[in-house]
């Protein structure tokens, strides 16, 4: 078949995939397709990543650790572990424990300290007042 002979059907596909655009939805299921539908190419995207990077003058970083600081800040906000777990497509509410468990023994940690805080009395030398 010649290249012409291919030229309708690529008008047809490239008409088709830009209609499911502009509907906000993909053949492919892609959540960000480029403009007329297809995936993003990782190098493009790595590119457009490291000039954001530049410009906001912080280290260059992969993608996927974006998905990770996006976890990790819901979990400090305090947004329930499967809700995180959904958000990420994650099987099961293990594999999020697991990955983000350290974050998890941070909030922990923070927790203690406002509790000894809270505690904590202005004058930690004076013995404690007996009930009457």
């Amino acid at each position: 078949m010649e290249s012409q002979d291919l030229r309708p059907y690529i008008a047809t596909i490239h008409h088709r995939n830009v209609s499911a655009v502009a509907l906000g939805v993909t053949r492919l299921g892609l959540v960000y397709p480029t403009r007329v539908g297809t995936p993003i190419d990782l190098c493009h995207l790595r590119e457009y990543l490291n000039t954001r990077c530049d410009a906001a003058d912080v280290r260059h970083i992969r993608f996927h650790d974006l998905r990770h600081s996006c976890a990790t800040l819901l979990l400090e906000q305090g947004v329930e572990h499967v809700t995180i777990k959904e958000l990420l497509g994650h099987a099961h509410i293990g594999v999020t424990a697991d990955i983000y468990a350290h974050v998890r023994l941070r909030l922990q940690h923070d927790a203690v300290n406002r509790l000894s805080a809270a505690l904590r009395t202005d004058d930690e030398d004076q013995p404690p007042t007996p009930r009457p």
